[in-house]
């Protein structure tokens, strides 16, 4: 049986979001003009299908801008739509670039657990091995044993180094010897677990701050990046996790997990609207090759059910 194309895979992750804007959309619109009562229709639409109030608002009046009175039937709204969603996904779609200098460039990945973090550490690291760059892992997150565990059996899997210390360990002193031995062996990519509890969100802080002074001693520029892993299926509630994370650890960009058929995948547009972070890459599945660069123009199409 062949493998499906990335593209058949975007499209059952996102199913059941354009799903049910199709649903939501079906109806508003047979052949007829585009008025504000239609308008209306459009906008909550978007909102039921979790694109957020925000990026439903813009796309409102991108569409009266420039289709008022005119006659749409429902290809052309979905058309449309497409267009209006991608012009919101466009500016946040930005890989990740290996382009520290000195090497390596220091990754620090954060998220809730159960967010899907350390498996998205793997397949950014497998992403990177394609792009034939030198990939070490740090087993950052000492809290849990599991989290040690797990990235030790997948740094195993890949062929890839990692640094890992004792579980209750000192996630800065780990992050110190990798980034000391990374330099040493000349490796492109460093890549960090880090702790996901946010409960105490003061000495998850702290635990970053002093992870953060660790590596400034090292390298000044680091951590290049500081990547947020979202699981899609929280829908409204990821967003509240980019606002605490923003302001807890300095998020420079975002991978979102688990777009996996559920109907939250609306959520990513949401996203882009409101906090503009690039959205580095998205993962359809638990395979290695299910994360890949985000590809604004293709999602979009995908959501509004056109692709």
């Amino acid at each position: 049986m062949s493998t499906p194309s990335w593209t058949d895979r975007l499209f059952g992750g996102f199913r059941k979001t354009s799903e049910r804007l199709t649903e939501n959309l079906t109806g508003i619109v047979g052949t007829t003009r585009l008025d504000d009562a239609t308008l209306d229709e459009v906008e909550d639409a978007l909102i039921l299908s979790d694109l957020g109030p925000s990026a439903a608002a813009r796309i409102r009046a991108r569409l009266a801008e420039q289709r008022f009175g005119k006659d749409i039937d429902e290809r052309g709204l979905k058309e449309a739509v497409a267009e209006e969603i991608a012009a919101i996904l466009r500016p946040v779609a930005r890989p990740i670039e290996i382009t520290a200098f000195p090497r390596p460039q220091v990754i620090l990945v954060i998220g809730v657990n159960g967010s899907g973090k350390t498996t998205t550490i793997a397949k950014l690291a497998h992403l990177f091995q394609e792009e034939d760059y030198g990939v070490m892992l740090a087993a950052g997150d000492t809290f849990r044993a599991a989290a040690i565990g797990q990235l030790g059996i997948w740094a195993d899997r890949l062929g890839v180094p990692i640094v890992k210390g004792p579980e209750g360990g000192d996630p800065a002193s780990i992050v110190f010897d990798a980034v000391r031995q990374a330099t040493q062996t000349g490796i492109d990519a460093l890549i960090v677990d880090t702790a996901g509890r946010l409960q105490n969100k003061t000495e998850l802080m702290d635990e970053l701050a002093k992870i953060r002074r660790v590596l400034g001693r090292l390298n000044p520029e680091a951590p290049h990046d500081v990547v947020l892993v979202l699981d899609a299926t929280n829908g409204q509630n990821a967003l509240s996790q980019i606002e605490i994370f923003k302001e807890v650890a300095g998020v420079t960009g975002l991978i979102m997990t688990k777009l996996d058929g559920t109907a939250r995948g609306g959520v990513l547009v949401a996203a882009a609207e409101q906090y503009g972070l690039p959205i580095h890459a998205i993962g359809v599945g638990e395979t290695m090759d299910d994360l890949r660069p985000f590809d604004a123009d293709l999602v979009a199409r995908v959501i509004a059910g056109v692709a």
